[in-house]
């Protein structure tokens, strides 16, 4: 019993504190999010939702601006899995008639807008999808939304995705149309985070707007109850003003909020934390991917590079200290540096995602010492000029790279491998200070190394493993490493589980 009571009320912090993430930019007149709902709307997905202002829309994985998203909220307390057929059945989500199928179809039908804008149907939970589940294969991580043409491939009756559809089609009594009409609303989010970890997010999402901070030492989270309350007494939708006046009401201001100029750059989607809902613009590249892999006709140098580089370019014309939030590949961090490079006079700060957000600076710390790298050299026996570089701040890339250029016809000749003092971790880099520190000593340890071998040293292959804090620093450096190529890993599997190169440097 007190399991289950423990249980339930987990749940419900959790969607209350996903309401005050979302919630809180209502504080913001000028920010995308217009309108929140809790606990409320004519039928399904009523967990949360939130409508986007028609002048700031988000877009959605097919780049159509997105009208409202609807949030159907899951949580459990001990790691699981979950199937497509799970969604079939009520239980699942502790309901007694409708399945959070039915739930979603039925949002659809009353939330479908006639002004050609999107609608998104988000499930978030701590559960994951079955690994060994055809359904786990169609979301797209970047976006976790389905890839609808891949679900409405298979035409055999044994193949797993028409045995999806014919389950999902028969449970829904619709037809094929409908369904894909469906299926390409519905989105699909893994929520890694512990409620420690969102209570640290609350906390720094209330010093932005002037909001109570969460004091660490509290056993309670006054957020939690004071939505539940709100949602008893029926108000639970919330347009600016009145989110405004029921926070003045519940003497929530604190002081004046702390919020700073951001751009944002994305090639996927945070499962809660959307760039738009925080930034003042964003560059919005999810739809050029699918998953980690860019979509046919879409090119690293002929699209993605000149794109970024007018909108950073923008951006640092209006500001000298550039605030940045990236999320995206690696080889977009390190070309954000590259375009606002040493000499483009500009300090870039990024808000580095750890539990909670942590601003970064290549100033954040004075005077202070910290652990550099443990360098190592190979050869290859090659007639290649080139030099690869493998950088393991997160985790140790070493052997996946080496057989990567192992396995290449004419692999480079050198290969130098920078991993931090004590081993790659989550906590290798500890600040952005350290993180300049640690791309100023890569790129004059290349460049000494191509002194050294001027004849053998043509262009170096880049391989990073390393928060996007780093790499955007080790971007700002270019300069001393080009002409170079960049590579992405293949995490999923999707394809090959190995490398494939990107952006080339000039």
């Amino acid at each position: 019993m007190a399991n289950a009571i423990g249980a339930r009320r987990d749940g419900d912090d959790f969607q209350a504190r996903l309401f005050w993430l979302k919630a809180a930019h209502l504080l913001d007149d000028e920010g995308p999010i217009q309108r929140v709902g809790f606990e409320c709307g004519p039928r399904g997905f009523d967990d949360l939702w939130v409508e986007y202002d028609p002048s700031h829309r988000p877009k959605d994985q097919y780049g159509v601006p997105l009208a409202k998203e609807f949030f159907q909220c899951k949580w459990h307390v001990s790691p699981g899995l979950y199937t497509h057929k799970d969604l079939t059945e009520p239980q699942f989500i502790n309901a007694s008639t409708k399945s959070l199928l039915q739930r979603a179809y039925a949002a659809l039908l009353d939330h479908s807008t006639a002004d050609e804008c999107a609608l998104r149907l988000k499930f978030v939970t701590n559960w994951r999808l079955d690994p060994n589940d055809r359904l786990s294969s169609l979301i797209r991580s970047r976006s976790h939304t389905l890839k609808v043409d891949e679900l409405f491939e298979g035409t055999t009756a044994r193949s797993a995705t028409a045995q999806i559809r014919k389950l999902w089609r028969e449970h829904l009594q619709l037809d094929e149309i409908e369904l894909r009409r469906l299926a390409a609303a519905l989105g699909f989010s893994y929520f890694g985070e512990s409620l420690d970890d969102m209570r640290e997010r609350l906390d720094v999402t209330c010093r932005a707007f002037g909001l109570r901070r969460v004091p660490a030492e509290s056993s309670a989270v006054l957020y939690d109850d004071i939505v539940r309350q709100w949602a008893a007494q029926g108000r639970n939708v919330f347009d600016r003003k009145l989110f405004r006046k029921a926070c003045v009401q519940d003497g929530l201001f604190e002081g004046k909020g702390d919020r700073s100029v951001a751009f944002g750059i994305k090639s996927f989607e945070h499962p809660i934390d959307r760039l738009e809902d925080r930034c003042t613009e964003v560059l919005d590249l999810v739809a050029e991917f699918d998953n980690r892999f860019i979509r046919e006709g879409a090119t690293w140098n002929a699209t993605l590079l000149p794109t970024l580089q007018t909108f950073l370019l923008r951006a640092a014309r209006s500001h000298d200290r550039i605030r940045l939030a990236i999320d995206a590949h690696t080889t977009l961090a390190f070309a954000t540096g590259a375009v606002l490079n040493r000499k483009s006079g500009r300090v870039l700060e990024i808000e580095q995602r750890t539990p909670s957000r942590r601003l970064w600076s290549p100033d954040d710390e004075s005077d202070v010492i910290r652990p550099s790298w443990e360098v190592a050299e190979y050869e290859f026996a090659s007639a290649g000029a080139d030099m690869a570089i493998a950088v393991s701040l997160t985790h140790d890339v070493e052997p996946k790279v080496r057989a990567y250029l192992s396995a290449l016809p004419l692999p480079p000749r050198t290969l130098l491998t920078f991993k931090p003092v004590g081993g790659a971790s989550s906590s290798a880099v500890a600040s952005g200070h350290h993180a300049y520190q640690l791309a100023e000593a890569l790129a004059r340890r290349v460049k000494a190394q191509r002194e050294s071998q001027p004849e053998t040293q043509s262009r170096v292959h880049l391989f990073v493993a390393a928060p996007n804090g780093f790499t955007l620093y080790l971007g700002q450096h270019c300069p001393l490493l080009a002409p170079l190529t960049l590579y992405e890993f293949d995490f999923e599997g999707a394809r090959d589980g190995s490398y494939r190169p990107s952006l080339a440097l000039p």
